[in-house]
């Protein structure tokens, strides 16, 4: 007989043991629930995206980019595939290395100047540096930089195959910081040449050279820009920001003469470091595209800014070199200011692009065709013109003779004028002063004037006065920021209607004071005050 607390005890087990078989249960149950859900989760998943996957973002960017509209073959020309090995390969045999020997009185005229890349060491006596060069022709002919073997003693060549040869130097071109040399040889592997033309902004590149006297380098970036214009083959960099009392200028640029660069860089993040100067730039598929030339740095070593100058161009100065023994340069004859938003407001102009024409020169190429000052050169070629370089590249690729197509904007009007090239840039300021009737006046304010006519008049609102014609770069006018086209009513309060006017007044100076008053192209009235001595 069960006892009281026997029976409790065993209803508790009991109860106890239900539980458990009731949470066992619904746990089971639980899991069963979720296998079965799960399940039937995956196979909507697949049924979804089976019938939907055309419709996600992604995929329909890809069928996009890839399908409705896939790249177009030429954009890869140039750059072929991305396989560095096969570039290398090609180029690194056709890459040597150049060690030059200076006078110690050669390295204290040039001073750093080899440091534009090449490695310069400094013991006692004779000073040597390093460089690179790219042999372009099976009997010996080698493209290098002007700056790497510029007033050598004597120029060392070792090949990739390590074979020495003493190079002579055929032709220089400082404008484009070019050189030509060549070594007695036969059968030298060399690069085939690309087309400049065909690069484009984001495409692989290598750069092959010696930096640091490590032979055979190559190293990878891409194209970042080309047409840069850094001023360092004639030494104006951070020109464009030249200061005057007066405030900031627009800087006038000349075309390229025996002083005066041509650059037109093709810019690239490959590591060029000192020492790549003159070795190649290539695509992926070997092809030589350009001559490195320069970085950009603080230090003197890489910093992710390289310069390249195009084949295209060198292509063209080497041939002159090879054939002439000099570089046969044809010039359009002016000078010009890169347009931008300052320089637009400081001429008083609403165009903000193109290249304004501060001179023409006396029997160029420019005049002959009808180029004025104050002309906007829009175009050149049928191709949209943004800075120097886009101009003076495909000039410097011309021989004097040849013609190029230029687009003009004079006022609201659209030209297009052909200009044939000439040897030299013509007589610019005898040609800015063509039209000025006092020499004297002239030379003091730099600007030549012309009386304003009865329509003239009415268009600005007033019964005297004369307008600008000409403005000298770096003489009063253009220092006060009077451009052409802006109308003098009258000088120290004094009205004017003519030269002799105007040359009354400014001999006849009260304490060098003079007063300019009168209205910019654009309309808006200006009275300039500054100090003039009255013997200038």
């Amino acid at each position: 007989m069960l006892r009281l607390y026997d029976i409790k005890l065993y209803l508790k087990l009991n109860k106890l043991n239900f539980s458990k078989i009731n949470n066992m249960k619904k746990f089971g149950l639980t899991i069963l629930i979720a296998v079965l859900g799960s399940g039937l989760a995956f196979g909507a998943r697949g049924v979804t995206r089976n019938s939907y996957a055309d419709t996600t973002v992604v995929e329909n960017h890809r069928e996009v980019n890839f399908e409705s509209k896939p790249l177009i073959s030429s954009a890869l020309s140039s750059a072929g595939e991305t396989d560095f090995e096969v570039a290398a390969a090609a180029v690194t045999p056709a890459v040597v290395y150049i060690r030059v020997t200076y006078s110690t009185k050669d390295v204290g005229d040039q001073g750093q100047s080899g440091d534009m890349f090449g490695q310069r060491m400094r013991p006692r006596g004779p000073q040597m540096a390093s460089g690179s060069g790219v042999i372009i022709s099976p009997d010996g002919y080698i493209v290098t930089n002007n700056h790497v073997v510029e007033k050598a003693d004597k120029i060392e060549i070792t090949t990739n195959d390590h074979r020495n040869f003493i190079a002579k130097v055929i032709g220089t071109d400082p404008n484009t910081d070019l050189a030509l040399i060549k070594i007695d040889a036969a059968n030298l592997p060399v690069v085939k040449l690309g087309n400049s033309d065909d690069v484009k902004v984001g495409e692989w590149v290598l750069a092959v050279g010696n930096p640091f006297n490590l032979t055979s380098t190559v190293t990878a970036g891409i194209v970042s820009a080309k047409g840069r214009g850094i001023g360092i083959i004639s030494g104006q960099q951070d020109q464009d920001q030249q200061e005057s009392p007066f405030g900031q200028m627009p800087v006038s640029h000349r075309e390229p003469t025996l002083n005066t660069g041509i650059e037109s860089f093709i810019q690239t993040d490959a590591a060029i470091n000192p020492g790549n100067s003159g070795g190649a730039l290539v695509n992926t598929k070997g092809e030589l595209i350009g001559i490195n030339s320069a970085i950009a740095s603080h230090t003197g070593s890489y910093e992710g800014y390289g310069f390249a100058i195009p084949i295209n161009l060198a292509e063209k100065v080497l041939n002159d070199i090879e054939k002439y023994g000099a570089v046969r340069r044809g010039y359009v004859g002016v000078t010009y200011k890169e347009l931008n938003q300052d320089a637009a407001d400081a001429l008083h102009i609403g165009n903000t692009v193109g290249l304004y024409v501060d001179q023409v020169g006396a029997g160029s190429g420019a005049e002959k065709a009808g180029l004025q000052h104050g002309d906007i050169i829009t175009k050149v070629n049928g191709k949209m013109l943004y800075e120097s370089s886009d101009l003076q590249e495909p000039v410097a690729r011309l021989q004097p003779g040849d013609s190029i197509d230029l687009t003009v904007l004079r006022g609201n009007e659209v030209k297009n004028i052909s200009v044939t090239l000439t040897a030299d840039v013509g007589n610019l300021r005898q040609s800015t002063a063509s039209n000025i009737s006092t020499g004297n006046l002239y030379n003091k304010l730099g600007a030549s004037f012309e009386p304003l006519t009865a329509d003239q008049k009415s268009e600005f609102n007033t019964k005297s006065g004369v307008i600008v014609t000409a403005v000298q770069p770096g003489l009063l006018f253009d220092t006060v920021q009077i451009p052409v086209g802006s109308v003098i009513t009258s000088i120290n309060k004094q009205a004017v209607n003519n030269t002799d006017d105007i040359s009354s007044v400014i001999t006849n100076l009260k304490n060098g004071n003079l007063i300019i008053s009168g209205y910019y192209p654009d309309g808006t009235k200006f009275n300039n005050v500054f100090q003039q001595q009255a013997d200038q």
